[in-house]
């Protein structure tokens, strides 16, 4: 999740909206009340759906030039129905809402409302295309917290190695879950010390 989440307040012009997403690089964010309540989500297409008049001068005949009445506020552009996650959601929750919807990225939302933060689809690709120092340090973490403490762990292009101490036999099937919940790793390979 993006550490720190980029909102427009309701009442905030189309201008200004456009000008906060090209300067942060993104492209979409949470639509928040003044209490910081979310109330909707404004992206790219919203902004600009009709932001851009035809040019009459590109038709060899003159016709009569129609303004469109553009919208003026996020308010009437914005999308009301947002999809969300909490903060203790899992992460392969999220993605599959992200996937399945089509949508690109998730305001991450506590229990009353208020916008902690966003979760984009490429904040998932950065994530599972970390180091393999990163991952091999994540799933040395991630063993030691099921007191599995002893074993060794070696990554190579998301594929974790992992070498089993001796007397370590019943909890294989541990060692495999818990270096598999680590965001990156691709397979997770077990044999035993020598």
């Amino acid at each position: 999740m993006s550490n720190q989440a980029i909102t427009v307040q309701l009442g905030s012009t189309v201008k200004s909206a456009l000008s906060v997403l090209a300067s942060a690089g993104i492209t979409s964010m949470p639509v928040v009340s003044a209490s910081g309540k979310l109330r909707g989500i404004v992206s790219e297409a919203d902004l600009i759906r009709d932001a851009v008049s035809t040019d009459a001068r590109l038709h060899e005949i003159p016709r009569e030039t129609v303004l469109i009445d553009r919208h003026q506020y996020v308010d009437d552009v914005m999308t009301t129905h947002v999809l969300t996650v909490g903060p203790d959601s899992d992460l392969a929750e999220a993605v599959e809402l992200m996937t399945s919807t089509g949508v690109k990225s998730l305001p991450v939302v506590t229990a009353n409302g208020r916008v902690l933060g966003v979760v984009s689809r490429s904040d998932v690709v950065h994530m599972l295309a970390r180091a393999d120092h990163d991952l091999e340090r994540d799933v040395d973490a991630a063993l030691a917290s099921v007191g599995l403490r002893d074993w060794l762990v070696e990554v190579d292009d998301g594929v974790v190695e992992l070498v089993a101490p001796a007397r370590a036999v019943d909890d294989r099937g541990l060692a495999r879950a818990a270096a598999g919940t680590v965001p990156g790793v691709v397979r997770v390979h077990i044999s035993s010390a020598g």
